[in-house]
Protein backbone atom coordinates (compact mmCIF):
# COMPACT_ATOMS: atom_id res chain seq x y z
CA UNK A 1 0.00 0.00 0.00
CA UNK A 2 2.64 2.06 1.16
CA UNK A 3 4.78 1.37 -1.99
CA UNK A 4 1.74 2.59 -4.07
CA UNK A 5 1.23 5.93 -2.59
CA UNK A 6 4.87 6.49 -3.08
CA UNK A 7 4.45 6.13 -6.73
CA UNK A 8 1.29 8.06 -7.06
CA UNK A 9 3.35 11.05 -5.23
CA UNK A 10 6.27 10.34 -7.40
CA UNK A 11 3.86 10.85 -10.43
CA UNK A 12 2.38 13.87 -9.37
CA UNK A 13 5.62 15.75 -8.61
CA UNK A 14 6.86 14.26 -11.99
CA UNK A 15 3.81 15.98 -13.84
CA UNK A 16 4.25 19.10 -11.68
CA UNK A 17 8.13 19.33 -12.48
CA UNK A 18 7.70 19.01 -16.47
CA UNK A 19 4.79 21.57 -16.27
CA UNK A 20 6.89 23.79 -14.42
CA UNK A 21 9.56 23.92 -16.74
CA UNK A 22 7.70 23.87 -19.54
CA UNK A 23 5.95 27.24 -18.06
CA UNK A 24 9.15 28.67 -16.92
CA UNK A 25 11.28 27.84 -20.11
CA UNK A 26 9.04 28.31 -22.96
CA UNK A 27 10.29 26.49 -26.00
CA UNK A 28 11.77 28.81 -29.05
CA UNK A 29 10.62 28.73 -32.51
CA UNK A 30 11.83 25.66 -33.95
CA UNK A 31 13.40 27.25 -36.58
CA UNK A 32 15.43 29.20 -34.57
CA UNK A 33 16.75 26.22 -32.73
CA UNK A 34 17.62 24.41 -35.29
CA UNK A 35 19.43 27.55 -37.44
CA UNK A 36 21.04 28.16 -34.20
CA UNK A 37 22.34 24.50 -33.65
CA UNK A 38 24.09 24.76 -37.45
CA UNK A 39 25.43 27.56 -36.77
CA UNK A 40 27.22 26.39 -34.01
CA UNK A 41 28.22 23.06 -35.40
CA UNK A 42 29.40 25.60 -38.80
CA UNK A 43 31.84 27.92 -36.57
CA UNK A 44 33.03 24.28 -35.14
CA UNK A 45 33.71 23.06 -38.77
CA UNK A 46 32.09 19.82 -38.06
CA UNK A 47 29.97 17.38 -40.68
CA UNK A 48 26.77 17.50 -38.97
CA UNK A 49 23.57 14.39 -39.50
CA UNK A 50 20.34 15.46 -38.79
CA UNK A 51 20.12 12.77 -35.88
CA UNK A 52 23.07 14.47 -34.24
CA UNK A 53 21.58 17.78 -35.10
CA UNK A 54 18.39 16.58 -33.55
CA UNK A 55 19.89 14.68 -30.75
CA UNK A 56 21.66 18.07 -29.65
CA UNK A 57 18.57 19.61 -28.80
CA UNK A 58 17.18 19.51 -25.03
CA UNK A 59 15.25 17.12 -23.99
CA UNK A 60 12.08 19.42 -23.30
CA UNK A 61 12.31 20.48 -26.93
CA UNK A 62 12.60 16.67 -28.09
CA UNK A 63 10.09 15.15 -26.03
CA UNK A 64 8.06 17.10 -23.34
CA UNK A 65 6.74 19.53 -26.23
CA UNK A 66 6.17 17.26 -29.40
CA UNK A 67 4.27 14.49 -26.44
CA UNK A 68 2.32 17.85 -25.59
CA UNK A 69 1.13 18.56 -28.65
CA UNK A 70 -0.18 15.56 -29.45
CA UNK A 71 -1.98 15.08 -26.60
CA UNK A 72 -3.63 18.74 -27.62
CA UNK A 73 -4.02 17.90 -30.49
CA UNK A 74 -5.93 15.01 -29.92
CA UNK A 75 -7.94 16.68 -27.33
CA UNK A 76 -8.97 19.64 -29.98
CA UNK A 77 -10.30 16.94 -32.49
CA UNK A 78 -13.05 16.35 -28.97
CA UNK A 79 -13.26 20.56 -27.94
CA UNK A 80 -16.03 22.20 -28.92
CA UNK A 81 -15.06 25.22 -30.56
CA UNK A 82 -16.73 27.84 -28.15
CA UNK A 83 -14.57 26.03 -25.27
CA UNK A 84 -11.26 26.67 -27.67
CA UNK A 85 -12.12 30.43 -27.75
CA UNK A 86 -12.50 30.29 -24.18
CA UNK A 87 -9.52 29.00 -23.47
CA UNK A 88 -7.95 30.76 -25.50
CA UNK A 89 -9.57 34.31 -24.08
CA UNK A 90 -8.38 33.08 -20.21
CA UNK A 91 -4.67 32.71 -22.01
CA UNK A 92 -5.09 36.31 -23.15
CA UNK A 93 -6.32 37.54 -19.79
CA UNK A 94 -3.26 35.86 -18.19
CA UNK A 95 -0.74 37.70 -20.32
CA UNK A 96 -0.67 34.78 -22.38
CA UNK A 97 2.30 32.79 -20.46
CA UNK A 98 5.21 31.79 -22.19
CA UNK A 99 5.02 28.40 -24.25
CA UNK A 100 1.43 27.83 -23.40
CA UNK A 101 -1.28 27.73 -26.12
CA UNK A 102 -4.59 25.94 -26.34
CA UNK A 103 -3.19 22.63 -27.05
CA UNK A 104 -0.11 22.39 -24.45
CA UNK A 105 -3.17 24.01 -22.21
CA UNK A 106 -5.42 20.77 -23.07
CA UNK A 107 -2.63 18.49 -22.85
CA UNK A 108 -2.00 19.15 -19.14
CA UNK A 109 -5.60 18.90 -18.14
CA UNK A 110 -4.92 15.51 -19.67
CA UNK A 111 -2.18 14.98 -18.00
CA UNK A 112 -2.92 15.60 -14.57
CA UNK A 113 -6.32 13.72 -15.02
CA UNK A 114 -5.02 10.61 -16.31
CA UNK A 115 -2.04 11.04 -13.46
CA UNK A 116 -4.63 11.94 -10.43
CA UNK A 117 -7.39 9.30 -11.77
CA UNK A 118 -5.26 6.36 -13.09
CA UNK A 119 -2.73 6.78 -9.78
CA UNK A 120 -5.70 6.53 -7.13
CA UNK A 121 -7.33 4.26 -9.37
CA UNK A 122 -3.89 1.65 -8.96
CA UNK A 123 -4.41 2.60 -5.06
CA UNK A 124 -8.21 1.52 -4.70
CA UNK A 125 -7.22 -1.77 -6.54
CA UNK A 126 -4.05 -2.96 -5.81
CA UNK A 127 -4.12 -2.02 -1.89
CA UNK A 128 -6.17 -3.35 0.93
CA UNK A 129 -9.11 -1.06 0.77
CA UNK A 130 -12.38 -2.51 1.78
CA UNK A 131 -14.24 -0.24 -0.51
CA UNK A 132 -17.22 -1.21 -3.15
CA UNK A 133 -16.85 -1.28 -7.09
CA UNK A 134 -19.09 1.92 -7.11
CA UNK A 135 -17.49 3.92 -4.84
CA UNK A 136 -14.25 3.01 -6.43
CA UNK A 137 -15.57 4.45 -9.60
CA UNK A 138 -17.17 7.69 -7.89
CA UNK A 139 -13.55 8.19 -6.58
CA UNK A 140 -11.25 7.58 -9.62
CA UNK A 141 -14.27 9.95 -11.51
CA UNK A 142 -13.64 12.64 -8.62
CA UNK A 143 -10.11 12.73 -8.57
CA UNK A 144 -9.64 12.92 -12.61
CA UNK A 145 -11.92 15.68 -12.76
CA UNK A 146 -9.76 17.66 -9.64
CA UNK A 147 -6.51 17.03 -11.90
CA UNK A 148 -8.31 18.25 -15.14
CA UNK A 149 -9.55 21.26 -13.24
CA UNK A 150 -6.25 21.92 -11.25
CA UNK A 151 -4.80 23.65 -14.66
CA UNK A 152 -8.27 26.11 -15.00
CA UNK A 153 -7.37 26.74 -10.87
CA UNK A 154 -3.84 27.61 -11.99
CA UNK A 155 -4.65 30.09 -15.07
CA UNK A 156 -7.53 31.39 -13.06
CA UNK A 157 -4.79 32.40 -10.28
CA UNK A 158 -2.32 33.80 -12.74
CA UNK A 159 -5.16 36.12 -14.43
CA UNK A 160 -6.28 37.37 -10.54
CA UNK A 161 -2.84 38.32 -10.09
CA UNK A 162 -2.20 40.23 -13.47
CA UNK A 163 -5.01 42.37 -12.42
CA UNK A 164 -3.87 42.77 -9.29
CA UNK A 165 -0.72 43.62 -10.68
CA UNK A 166 -2.26 46.23 -13.13
CA UNK A 167 -4.03 47.56 -10.69
CA UNK A 168 -1.11 48.51 -8.57
CA UNK A 169 0.77 49.78 -11.31
CA UNK A 170 -1.39 52.14 -13.23
CA UNK A 171 -1.22 55.52 -11.09
CA UNK A 172 2.27 55.51 -11.51
CA UNK A 173 2.05 54.58 -15.03
CA UNK A 174 -0.23 57.77 -15.54
CA UNK A 175 2.00 59.74 -13.31
CA UNK A 176 4.58 59.48 -15.69
CA UNK A 177 2.53 59.57 -18.60
CA UNK A 178 1.05 62.84 -17.66
CA UNK A 179 4.77 64.01 -17.28
CA UNK A 180 5.84 63.09 -20.25
CA UNK A 181 2.78 64.72 -22.10
CA UNK A 182 2.86 67.72 -19.93
CA UNK A 183 6.94 68.20 -20.97
CA UNK A 184 5.57 68.45 -24.83
CA UNK A 185 5.94 64.44 -26.20
CA UNK A 186 3.38 63.24 -27.74
CA UNK A 187 0.76 60.51 -26.03
CA UNK A 188 2.44 57.53 -28.35
CA UNK A 189 6.37 58.73 -27.31
CA UNK A 190 4.97 58.95 -23.85
CA UNK A 191 3.73 55.52 -23.88
CA UNK A 192 7.56 54.50 -25.41
CA UNK A 193 9.16 56.25 -22.43
CA UNK A 194 6.76 53.90 -19.78
CA UNK A 195 7.81 51.11 -21.81
CA UNK A 196 11.48 51.54 -21.22
CA UNK A 197 11.23 52.74 -17.97
CA UNK A 198 9.69 49.51 -16.27
CA UNK A 199 9.37 45.72 -17.40
CA UNK A 200 5.77 44.82 -16.06
CA UNK A 201 1.96 44.09 -16.44
CA UNK A 202 1.48 47.42 -17.80
CA UNK A 203 4.62 47.98 -20.10
CA UNK A 204 4.00 45.18 -21.80
CA UNK A 205 0.17 46.24 -22.53
CA UNK A 206 1.32 49.37 -23.77
CA UNK A 207 4.35 47.88 -25.78
CA UNK A 208 1.79 45.61 -27.63
CA UNK A 209 -0.60 48.95 -27.81
CA UNK A 210 2.70 50.55 -29.94
CA UNK A 211 3.40 47.41 -32.38
CA UNK A 212 -0.05 46.87 -33.16
CA UNK A 213 -0.30 50.58 -34.12
CA UNK A 214 2.88 50.36 -35.80
CA UNK A 215 1.05 47.61 -38.08
CA UNK A 216 -1.44 49.83 -38.98
CA UNK A 217 -4.17 49.25 -36.54
CA UNK A 218 -5.67 52.77 -35.31
CA UNK A 219 -4.50 54.43 -31.68
CA UNK A 220 -8.39 53.74 -30.97
CA UNK A 221 -8.22 50.54 -32.07
CA UNK A 222 -5.49 49.33 -29.76
CA UNK A 223 -6.06 50.73 -26.94
CA UNK A 224 -9.42 49.06 -26.71
CA UNK A 225 -8.01 46.12 -27.79
CA UNK A 226 -5.43 46.15 -24.25
CA UNK A 227 -8.10 47.24 -22.53
CA UNK A 228 -10.54 43.81 -23.32
CA UNK A 229 -7.29 41.44 -22.86
CA UNK A 230 -6.51 43.08 -19.01
CA UNK A 231 -10.07 43.46 -18.29
CA UNK A 232 -10.55 45.58 -15.56
CA UNK A 233 -12.66 48.93 -14.76
CA UNK A 234 -9.66 50.86 -14.10
CA UNK A 235 -8.08 50.26 -17.43
CA UNK A 236 -11.35 50.26 -19.16
CA UNK A 237 -12.11 53.91 -18.10
CA UNK A 238 -8.84 55.34 -18.64
CA UNK A 239 -9.15 53.82 -22.75
CA UNK A 240 -12.02 55.72 -22.40
CA UNK A 241 -11.23 58.70 -21.18
CA UNK A 242 -8.38 58.97 -24.06
CA UNK A 243 -10.59 58.13 -26.74
CA UNK A 244 -13.05 60.52 -25.96
CA UNK A 245 -10.16 63.39 -24.97
CA UNK A 246 -9.19 62.71 -28.75
CA UNK A 247 -12.76 63.09 -30.15
CA UNK A 248 -13.41 66.37 -27.95
CA UNK A 249 -10.64 67.57 -28.32
CA UNK A 250 -9.90 67.88 -24.54
CA UNK A 251 -6.37 68.91 -23.52
CA UNK A 252 -4.93 65.26 -22.93
CA UNK A 253 -2.59 66.47 -19.90
CA UNK A 254 -5.63 67.07 -17.95
CA UNK A 255 -7.17 63.83 -18.73
CA UNK A 256 -4.20 61.70 -17.70
CA UNK A 257 -3.99 64.14 -14.27
CA UNK A 258 -7.46 63.45 -13.12
CA UNK A 259 -7.03 59.89 -14.33
CA UNK A 260 -4.17 59.38 -12.21
CA UNK A 261 -5.73 61.02 -9.35
CA UNK A 262 -8.55 58.86 -9.83
CA UNK A 263 -6.56 55.83 -9.85
CA UNK A 264 -4.39 56.71 -7.06
CA UNK A 265 -8.22 56.54 -5.29
CA UNK A 266 -8.81 53.20 -6.49
CA UNK A 267 -5.60 51.92 -5.57
CA UNK A 268 -6.44 53.06 -1.41
CA UNK A 269 -10.21 51.65 -2.12
CA UNK A 270 -8.91 48.31 -3.75
CA UNK A 271 -6.30 48.01 -0.43
CA UNK A 272 -8.89 48.94 1.89
CA UNK A 273 -11.23 46.38 0.66
CA UNK A 274 -8.65 43.50 0.93
CA UNK A 275 -7.99 44.64 4.72
CA UNK A 276 -11.48 44.31 5.27
CA UNK A 277 -11.41 41.07 3.66
CA UNK A 278 -8.23 39.53 6.21
CA UNK A 279 -9.78 38.53 9.34
CA UNK A 280 -12.99 36.89 7.31
CA UNK A 281 -9.81 35.09 5.26
CA UNK A 282 -7.89 34.30 8.78
CA UNK A 283 -11.09 32.53 9.92
CA UNK A 284 -10.37 29.21 8.14
CA UNK A 285 -6.47 28.87 9.51
CA UNK A 286 -7.67 29.80 13.17
CA UNK A 287 -10.17 27.36 13.23
CA UNK A 288 -8.72 24.69 11.82
CA UNK A 289 -4.97 24.90 13.27
CA UNK A 290 -4.75 27.53 15.74
CA UNK A 291 -8.18 27.02 18.19
CA UNK A 292 -7.67 23.04 18.09
CA UNK A 293 -4.00 23.33 19.39
CA UNK A 294 -5.29 25.89 22.42
CA UNK A 295 -8.15 23.80 23.12
CA UNK A 296 -6.03 20.63 23.56
CA UNK A 297 -3.11 22.46 25.58
CA UNK A 298 -5.81 24.67 27.78
CA UNK A 299 -8.45 21.05 28.01
CA UNK A 300 -5.22 18.26 28.53
CA UNK A 301 -4.40 19.02 32.13
CA UNK A 302 -8.00 20.01 33.60
CA UNK A 303 -9.15 16.20 31.86
CA UNK A 304 -6.15 14.56 33.57
CA UNK A 305 -7.50 16.06 37.08
CA UNK A 306 -10.92 14.83 35.97
CA UNK A 307 -9.46 11.13 35.20
CA UNK A 308 -7.98 11.71 38.85
CA UNK A 309 -10.97 12.33 40.43
CA UNK A 310 -14.46 10.91 41.48
CA UNK A 311 -15.76 10.72 37.65
CA UNK A 312 -12.71 8.93 36.42
CA UNK A 313 -15.32 6.16 35.50
CA UNK A 314 -16.25 8.63 32.42
CA UNK A 315 -13.04 9.16 31.21
CA UNK A 316 -12.05 5.77 31.74
CA UNK A 317 -9.69 6.40 35.00
CA UNK A 318 -9.29 4.13 37.90
CA UNK A 319 -10.24 7.21 40.06
CA UNK A 320 -8.74 8.84 43.28
CA UNK A 321 -7.82 4.96 44.54
CA UNK A 322 -5.87 4.38 41.02
CA UNK A 323 -3.53 7.54 41.93
CA UNK A 324 -0.43 5.58 42.45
Amino acid sequence: MWIIIIIVVLLLGLAGVLVYIGIRHPAPDEGEILQQRLDEFVEKGENVSLETLEMSQPFRERVIYPVARKLGELAIRFTPQNALNSIQRRLELAGNPPGIDPTIFLAMQMVFGAVMGGGFFAVFTFGQTKISVFLRIVLVAAFFLLGYYLPSLWLGSKISKRQRDVRKQMPDALDLLTICVEAGLGFDYALAKVVDKWKNEISRGFARVLQEMQLGKTRREALRDMADRINITEMTSFVASIIQSEQLGVSMSKVLHIQAEQMRTRRRQYAEEQAHKAPTKMLLPMAGLIFPALIIVLLTPAILQLMRSNLAGVFGGTGLGGIP
